[in-house]
């Protein structure tokens, strides 16, 4: 039984839930986001695995997930890097964010979001129960993608998305 923790609008720790539960009741609780961006800065987006629990066959950020009871968000986000796509790399937080999204299958997410970037020309090697396929995209070329096609997107990558944009625009300026 995989379990999250429930946080409060400034991220304190309330407790602990199963996770399909949290999902189901919409209660708020800690996440995290990796982009990984490679020498082209372009991103790395996958594909959820047709068969995930919720929003399966939608693109997404390269990974994301939940850090487990006594883990830090950033041994989190590496741990989980390395189940879904089979990479390591240095991942630096650059912001967090809240949302509530309705989901299909009656889900609801309900998240503070701590996200991470991280800059590599690894190629993945993906675990095919959590993801389907993979690319690199160019900024542009996504942010296309997104105004012609939101539904081929989760919810959070929509919602995240001109954040990331904002961010990863000034690390590249400052390069």
């Amino acid at each position: 039984m995989e379990e999250v923790i429930l946080v409060d609008k400034k991220d304190g720790v309330l407790g602990y839930m199963e996770k399909q539960e949290a999902h189901i009741k919409g209660l708020m609780h800690r996440a995290f986001s990796v982009f990984i961006f490679n020498s082209n800065n372009e991103l790395l987006l996958q594909k959820r695995a047709s068969d995930k629990y919720h929003s399966g066959g939608l693109w997404t950020n390269t990974c994301c997930s939940h850090p487990r009871k006594d883990e830090n968000n950033l041994s989190a986000a590496n741990r989980r890097l390395k189940e879904e796509m089979g990479m390591a790399c240095n991942l630096e937080k650059v912001f967090t964010f809240t949302y509530k999204a309705r989901l299909d299958k009656g889900l609801t997410e309900h998240e503070f979001d701590h996200v991470f970037f991280g800059f590599t020309n690894q190629k993945p090697k993906i675990n095919k129960q959590e993801v389907e396929d993979f690319k690199y995209i160019s900024i542009n070329d996504l942010e296309e993608a997104v105004i012609l096609k939101p539904e081929a997107f989760t919810e959070w990558f929509l919602i995240c998305f001109p954040k990331v944009i904002e961010n990863i625009k000034k690390i590249i300026k400052s390069r």
